[in-house]
């Protein structure tokens, strides 16, 4: 009679309530009948057996779901060996770039501290897009865009854009062997600056100014080059403007610039030549205008002389 019955369930009512059911007629029926109370249990062990997942025991609880689905999910067929392995080493080389990047984020030396991490997450990524494993596998369709989420593509243009953003380029050597010899000589320059700084700092700030302004102009100066040129990072960017503000708000200081007298002169020129202009212009009228007037003046007084004469 139950068997009867639960042939009239369908497939679908089972995998979802057969774990209630079950202990529904575990702990009901037997009051009924002994003897049908045998067979519907080995039934219900035939029809549990066709959904083993669900009688699993799931430790959480709430994870019972997400064991049953990945129990029985066929995903990890469509991934190979080798792809998984690259796969691994993404994460790990993901995990220890941004595990150098939060440090270096205040002050910024995520050029100077993080390209190697970078490099190596970068290598990773090529063997994943470009490089062909054993058998020619290639990772490219099945770990980058298998799906919609695109995850490792994602995240690693997240992190490209970062190093892009940051100008890394500029104080990298293009085999990402170092830092560039002019960050080394700014970085280099920048010690000496702030060992200037840290030696008189205690004292007069007077005398810190009149010490370590040599030293902060030739820094000043070279900062200067190296932005005409386009040629710095956020490191280099961050360390100067950080000096920056130590050095006028902190200490109180000032540099006084020396292009400023010929840019005054050059002002003041500009600004007082139409006056100029004017002026000679003026002057210049004037004389002709006597040079002019002169010789009428005198024809006519000899003409009027000679009608004087004549009348006489």
């Amino acid at each position: 009679m139950l068997s009867l019955s639960l042939s009239c369930f369908p497939t679908m009512f089972l995998s979802t309530h057969c774990p209630f059911f079950v202990l529904l007629v575990t702990h009901f029926y037997p009051r009924v009948s002994g003897n049908t109370v045998d067979l519907g249990a080995a039934d219900l062990a035939d029809k549990a057996r066709q959904f083993p997942a669900v009688f699993e025991p799931a430790p959480g609880g709430s994870s019972s779901s997400l064991s049953l689905l990945l129990s029985s999910f066929p995903g990890d067929l469509e991934i190979s060996e080798y792809c998984r392995d690259q796969l691994l080493i993404f994460g790990q080389r993901y995990e220890a770039y941004v595990k150098c990047l939060v440090p270096a984020a205040r002050p910024v030396k995520v050029c100077e501290n993080c390209f190697s991490s970078y490099v190596n997450l970068n290598e990773t990524y090529t063997n994943i897009t470009d490089q062909v494993g054993p058998g020619n596998v290639s990772c490219r369709d099945s770990l980058l865009r298998s799906d919609r989420l695109m995850v490792v593509f994602v995240l690693f243009n997240n992190l490209k854009d970062l190093w892009e953003k940051s100008g890394c380029s500029h104080c990298i050597t293009k085999g990402f062997q170092g830092l560039t010899n002019d960050t080394l000589a700014f970085m280099t320059m920048l010690n000496q600056t702030q060992t200037c700084f840290d030696t008189y700092r205690q004292g007069n700030h007077t005398e810190l100014c009149q010490k370590c302004k040599n030293t902060y102009k030739d820094l000043n100066e070279l900062y200067r080059t190296l932005e005409m040129d386009l040629n710095m990072c956020i490191d280099v960017e961050d360390a100067m403007n950080i000096t920056r503000r130590i050095w006028s708000k902190t200490f109180n200081c000032s540099l006084p610039r020396e292009e400023t007298v010929p840019v005054i002169a050059v002002s003041s020129f500009m600004l007082f030549l139409p006056i100029i202009f004017y002026l000679s212009s003026f002057l210049h009228s004037e004389q002709k205008k006597r040079k002019l007037i002169h010789p009428k003046r005198a024809k006519s007084y000899n003409s009027l002389m000679n009608i004087q004469d004549k009348q006489n």
